[in-house]
């Protein structure tokens, strides 16, 4: 599966387009089977020949940052499974869907 198709890629804000919005939409989850790094993708922008991509990483910390797809791509979990987009995720802004996976985790 790709990461991020040309329907995916084409609705992301560009880079630095939400740099002021305090609650931006969260418009893909990444995980990590078997490991626990979750991405939540607010921007991403093609890049040469990548896309660069900003949102919110959880996993030994939680920080807001910048990954390039093509990184993205080579993580592997603990027993070996790529990097997946979350099929079932639903766009929301970033308090609520921090808050449901919060809930969703017992916490």
């Amino acid at each position: 599966m790709k990461l991020l198709e040309a329907e995916l890629r084409a609705s992301l804000p560009a880079l630095y387009a939400r740099e002021r919005v305090p609650d931006p939409i969260v418009h893909a989850k990444f995980f990590t089977p078997g490991s626990n790094r979750t991405w939540y993708v607010t921007e991403g922008e093609a890049e040469a020949d990548d896309v660069r991509i900003f949102g919110y990483v959880c996993g030994l910390g939680e920080e807001w940052g910048y990954v390039a797809l093509s990184e993205l791509e080579t993580v592997r979990g603990a027993l070996g499974p790529p990097v997946q987009r979350d099929l079932d995720f639903t766009p929301e802004r970033f308090t609520k869907v921090m808050a449901n996976e919060r809930r969703s985790l017992g916490g």
